[in-house]
């Protein structure tokens, strides 16, 4: 008789990702419905990363918060301005060893449809959910460019029963990002779009508030 051949888990994740195979990815992913869940009726904060953040006092209304929600590697140059929890991480770019030690967040999620850039260690980690890329682009086909992590975030969360979602650190790139150096024609994304977008939504969704 021919026994099956095993394949070990990180081969098979390295194989899928290479293939862009998104069943067996996906199948590493809790729920959204768990997602979902796990926000109901919780007051939750994102954070995003813009510089003018940093000249806050923000930070005790952010760690006030039932849920801390950072954005991809998340500076925080300081607690005054930008609290000190992370309990959920939203990523599309790579995570370093350094950052993930720093934030230790106790649940990543891998927004970006490019799974090639999905490392073992956050697809391993407990909790972990994979966004759906259908999902992504109808957030794409709305703001008619490619949405930005804070975006896909902001559009899962307030498909949830939560309770709230206050926004910092948002000003959609008019004072860039401490993430890097680059300026808005640098990245892929429609600022100006995705402002409208949440200026929309600010104004037909009372749960949701801006801070500027």
């Amino acid at each position: 008789m021919r026994l099956p051949v095993l394949i070990p888990p990180r081969l098979g994740f390295a194989t899928a990702r290479l293939l862009r195979a998104e069943s067996p990815l996906a199948d590493l992913s809790a729920p959204q419905a768990d997602l979902l869940g796990d926000l109901r009726g919780r007051h939750v904060a994102l954070i995003g990363n813009a510089r003018a953040l940093g000249n806050s006092d923000h930070g005790p209304r952010i760690d006030a918060a039932d849920l801390v929600i950072r954005i991809n590697r998340a500076p925080m140059p300081d607690a005054r301005s930008h609290g000190t929890r992370t309990d959920w991480l939203a990523l599309a770019v790579r995570l370093g060893d350094a950052d993930r030690a720093r934030l230790n967040p106790t649940r990543i999620l891998w927004m970006s449809p490019k799974r090639k850039r999905l490392d073992w260690q956050s697809a391993r980690s407990p909790g972990f959910y994979l966004h759906p890329p259908g999902d992504v682009q109808a957030l794409r086909d709305r703001l008619a460019a490619p949405p930005t992590t804070g975006a896909m975030m902001i559009d899962l969360a307030l498909r949830s029963d939560l309770a709230s979602l206050t926004l910092y650190g948002f000003d959609f790139f008019a004072s860039l990002s401490l993430s890097g150096r680059r300026a808005a024609g640098d990245v892929p994304h429609d600022f100006n779009a995705e402002a409208a977008w949440v200026g929309d939504l600010c104004r037909s969704d009372p749960r949701l508030t801006l801070i500027a």
